[in-house]
């Protein structure tokens, strides 16, 4: 699969980690950045690009990673096609695919271990949207919300 990954300064090491462990499985990765350990760094700066790569479908999937992680779903939910969320269990990671069409997973690297965020990744990249006509009805309305953001 195709994904792109981001971080600021407080999830450096995670994706570090991650993007290690996803080449070894067989994914082509894009990195977004932080490419170096920068303190003063703005999560914004990486997960923007990021997010607009997996709105265009450059990426079939996106990781996004942050101090908590927050921000970072913060970010990426503002792009146009990006449907994004901060994910801590298996049940969500599986179930935001299957269900909303999550595209794009987000951590936290000072909440998560790298087991942990390795194990979410991978039930994230194992999930399929079900396409179920209640949830395309339900994106739908949602979809509907960005552009409503282009009327004045």
């Amino acid at each position: 699969m195709r994904i792109g990954i981001a971080t600021d300064h407080g999830g450096f090491e995670l994706k570090q980690r991650l993007v290690e462990r996803l080449r070894a499985a067989g994914h082509q990765i894009t990195d977004f950045g932080a490419h170096q350990q920068t303190p003063e760094d703005d999560y914004p700066d990486f997960v923007i690009p990021l997010g607009l790569a997996v709105a265009a479908g450059k990426v079939e999937r996106g990781i996004a990673v942050c101090g908590s992680g927050v921000g970072a779903c913060v970010c990426a939910n503002k792009i146009k096609g990006v449907r994004a969320c901060l994910i801590e269990d298996n049940f969500s990671a599986r179930q935001g695919v299957e269900d909303d069409n999550l595209n794009l997973l987000c951590l936290g690297g000072r909440i998560e271990g790298p087991e942990l965020a390795w194990d979410l990744i991978q039930t994230f990249l194992q999930a399929k949207f079900s396409e179920a006509p209640r949830h395309v009805r339900r994106l739908g309305k949602v979809a509907s919300l960005e552009a409503l953001q282009n009327v004045k």
